[in-house]
């Protein structure tokens, strides 16, 4: 097994390390964010960093970079407080890699990939067409992270929308039958075939001699 000490981490390479550090947490859940600026710019942009603050009320915290460039995903958000969450999809993991790339604000991702925006329900910011799960959130609060300058935006969510056939009856929803992307480190993506689902636990008896 290969060992790796704290000295030797932050003396690699920089890519290197990139690709190491983001790897070693494990899959991640691959996700769309879209927004719209208050001047009605569509934005749509890959994100890994979703993750679950709580289930009631519902709300999903996102992990942003440093703002020392300009972050038009996170300017939207702050500047209309709504913002979608999109599942990415095998049919669609190309186009979605590419909104990685860093185009100035007044450029739609839309517009450069075979992604497709649609509205529902009068919602200010678009989701992305046919992504199986689309989540439509609104911004409640952020914390700054000192020790790297990161920000977690929490957002709670007030619309669900969810392709036919994927929700199960208690509540489950099956992204593996969704054909849901997962991502490994930055630019590794997989689709998972199948889940191992047990119920939900209880400390066994103990057993005493």
């Amino acid at each position: 097994m290969n060992y790796l000490n704290e000295d030797t981490i932050e003396n690699l390479e920089h890519l290197y390390k990139i690709n190491l550090i983001n790897s070693c947490s494990g899959y991640k859940s691959s996700n769309l964010i879209g927004t719209k600026s208050n001047t009605g710019i569509e934005n749509v942009a890959v994100f890994s960093s979703v993750t679950h603050i709580g289930s009631s009320p519902a709300m999903l915290g996102l992990f942003m970079r440093p703002t020392t460039v300009i972050r038009n995903t996170y300017d939207n958000i702050k500047a209309t407080g709504f913002y979608t969450i999109n599942h990415i999809h095998e049919n669609i993991i190309e186009d979605a890699h590419h909104t990685s790339a860093k185009y100035d604000g007044s450029t739609s991702e839309f517009e450069v990939t075979n992604l497709n925006s649609e509205y529902k329900n009068n919602f200010y910011a678009p989701f992305v067409k046919d992504a199986p799960v689309q989540l439509a959130m609104q911004f409640v609060e952020e914390y700054d992270i000192q020790a790297n300058n990161t920000i977690l935006v929490i957002g709670k969510i007030i619309g669900i929308h969810l392709k036919d056939n994927i929700l199960q009856n208690d509540g489950f929803i099956d992204l593996a039958k969704a054909k849901v992307a997962a991502i490994n480190g930055l630019d590794g993506y997989a689709i998972p075939e199948n889940n191992t689902r047990f119920g939900y636990q209880r400390p066994k008896l103990q057993i005493y001699k």
